[in-house]
């Protein structure tokens, strides 16, 4: 197959798929909102890294093992499920500090604990949805005439799309209107952010004994 027309077939589906509201988005979201425009910044390189590992492990094989193993599907979305519920019910638990409300963007990201690359990277690595994509869009693809260069280039152009989307999203929920006109709703934007972890991660639950099918 030929080169642009690979990248053309992949990618018009690639794309789509990014900018659609997920476990990413909510992670963006939440970290810029939250903690200002560096943490989700960093949130983003988390995400973009994680997207990243998933399309090298699926143009090395990885549609090959889901389809081989069933087993070993179900237990990546039963896993990826639990956590996002788990991680939700973390932030709908989180009590805010009565100081909370008086401090500065800048001082509410030195405060909270919590690395936000690893946090983008994990909330990415356990979405099953991100294996079903690239199982079934990137590694049907390639074939054994693929050249390396060319599935090079489709990792790095995975890396800068969800970069540069990510991006956008991050630096316009942390911007100065935005931060001020959700100062004091800090908290229930965390609560909102888990019950979306929650709802996402209820529904992997509930499709996890669907095949994959690439």
């Amino acid at each position: 197959m030929d080169a642009t027309i690979t990248l053309i077939s992949v990618f018009a589906i690639f794309i789509p798929a990014l900018m659609l509201p997920g476990p990413d988005f909510v992670a963006v979201v939440r970290s810029s909102m939250t903690r200002g425009a560096k943490a989700g910044l960093q949130t983003t390189i988390g995400v973009s890294a994680g997207l990243g590992l998933y399309a090298t492990l699926s143009l090395l094989g990885l549609s090959t093992l889901l389809v081989e193993y069933q087993w070993l599907t179900w237990t990546v979305r039963v896993l990826g499920g639990c956590y996002l519920i788990y991680l939700g019910m973390k932030l709908i638990r989180a009590r805010p500090k009565a100081d909370d409300f008086a401090l500065t963007s800048d001082e509410i990201t030195s405060k909270q604990r919590g690395n936000p690359v690893l946090f983008g990277f994990l909330v990415t690595m356990t979405n099953p949805k991100a294996i079903v994509l690239f199982a079934s869009v990137f590694a049907t693809a390639v074939t054994a005439e693929t050249p390396v260069w060319l599935m090079v280039l489709m990792i790095g152009l995975v890396i800068l799309s969800a970069l540069v989307w990510y991006t956008i999203i991050s630096l316009f929920m942390s911007s100065a209107p935005v931060m001020k006109r959700f100062a004091h709703a800090q908290h229930w934007i965390e609560r909102v952010a888990g019950v979306c972890f929650i709802a996402i991660g209820g529904r992997i639950l509930a499709d996890a004994r669907n095949p994959v099918s690439p």
